[in-house]
């Protein structure tokens, strides 16, 4: 394992080392906008399945997907409402996860078995990240942290994996920050699961006959 640190060499070289070790099936830790992150290439099963041992999640567990551009998202869910449309134009890049039902057939699994028939999607709003998404396709994503455990925003509190993981690119103390709004789309009503950076005023704003448990 190798720590690579974003603010030091070239950025095209820290984003082909990380694509060669997702293509390789390996998992990497890198930054995300407030907390680093476990990640995986989504199709690669044993990857995935590695990414959740790491954590310690329960069986059933699903990973969540990151893509490069809204373009992507025609390939890896069944269909794209009005409401969805105004989400993704409005909040990505950034801190909305959207829960969407997959595309049948496609050939992943996230954690859950494909049992769960919805998968939760965002665009992570980091450069790093994004310029690997470009060259990688979907990837699978889930927090450094063991399973029920805080996030971890400070590249110090990761040694723990460094004999765990191909790679692990650090950007040092990152900013607080609050965790990703969770929408779910996939009943008959758009509801928010969970509020967080993205605030329920600036969504209603959007979606007003959106719901809020």
């Amino acid at each position: 394992m190798a720590r690579h640190d974003l603010a030091q060499g070239d950025l095209a070289e820290h984003v082909a080392i990380a694509v060669a070790a997702l293509k390789d099936g390996y998992v990497i830790v890198a930054p995300l906008e407030h907390s680093y992150a476990l990640i995986a290439d989504a199709f690669f099963h044993d990857a995935v399945r590695a990414l959740h041992v790491l954590r310690g999640d329960a069986l059933g567990v699903a990973a969540q997907v990151a893509i490069a551009s809204r373009d992507s998202i025609d390939g890896i869910v069944r269909s794209i409402s009005d409401d969805v449309r105004t989400l993704m134009e409005n909040f990505w890049p950034g801190l909305l996860s959207l829960n969407l039902k997959p595309q049948a057939g496609l050939n992943w699994d996230l954690g859950d078995g494909n049992t769960l028939d919805q998968v939760s999607v965002r665009i992570p709003k980091s450069e790093f990240i994004l310029e690997v998404l470009k060259k990688s396709g979907p990837l699978a994503v889930a927090s450094a942290a063991l399973a029920g455990k805080a996030a971890i925003s400070d590249s110090a509190d990761i040694s723990f994996l460094e004999s765990e993981v191909a790679a692990i690119f650090t950007a040092g103390a990152l900013p607080a920050g609050r965790a990703s709004t969770v929408i779910d789309l996939t009943g008959f009503r758009t509801r928010i699961v969970r509020q967080g950076a993205i605030s329920l005023s600036e969504i209603t704003a959007l979606v007003p006959d959106i719901s809020y448990e």
